[in-house]
């Protein structure tokens, strides 16, 4: 299991927090909302290691309706690939939902969630994520077929910010993306004074 590291320094003057994202938090997408995927704090002169590996997950929440600032809290968590076990379906049953027939998909690549006739509107949230956390997710419906074909960007921006919290693109201005060279598997991320980045190597 491959497992990557960003080394976080806050060389400005505000305590904050480093927020990882997995899709482009400035940018709107309509059919699905990007979460705060990895979260630490950090306060001035900090410094603040985050670490994940790249297994797969399906997790649904009960987010009511699914807005920003809306914190995706998961109910339930199932491990999957792009290659086996990529398909399950969301019911309801006895009060609660839960993720029930977990299969093969006819696709590979693509992560797909069902959504049975119990699933009720603006009541649950389903997305998936990577090393046990969630980093999009979308407002379930009934009778609903969801495909998910996960390009896995690493995004960071600093603020006031809670792990699994729903992103509002119009608030964030200030996210980098963060490329990990071929067999590096470690980056320094530094916040300067000015609130710009500095992004080095790590030393593998």
């Amino acid at each position: 299991m491959t497992t990557f590291t960003l080394n976080f320094l806050n060389n400005s003057d505000s305590p904050g927090s480093f927020c990882v994202c997995q899709q482009n938090p400035s940018l709107s997408n309509p059919s699905t909302f990007p979460l705060a995927w990895l979260v630490k704090s950090g306060n001035p002169q900090t410094k603040v290691p985050i670490s994940w590996n790249t297994d797969f997950y399906f997790f649904w929440a009960k987010t009511g309706e699914l807005a920003p600032g809306v914190i995706f809290n998961a109910g339930e968590a199932f491990l999957t690939s792009f290659t086996e076990n990529n398909a399950v379906t969301l019911t309801k049953r006895d009060g609660n939902y839960k993720f029930i027939d977990q299969r093969n998909w006819y696709q590979p690549g693509v992560l797909n969630v069902t959504t049975d006739t119990s699933t009720a509107f603006k009541q649950a949230s389903i997305g998936i994520g990577m090393s046990g956390s969630g980093t999009v997710a979308v407002q379930a419906q009934p009778n609903m077929s969801f495909s998910f074909s996960p390009l896995p960007q690493n995004w960071v921006i600093f603020g006031d910010f809670q792990q699994g919290q729903v992103l509002d693109p119009s608030k964030i201005n200030n996210a980098v993306q963060i490329l990990f060279p071929h067999g590096i598997f470690s980056m320094n991320v530094t916040l300067n004074m000015d609130n710009s980045w500095t992004i080095t190597q790590g030393a593998d």
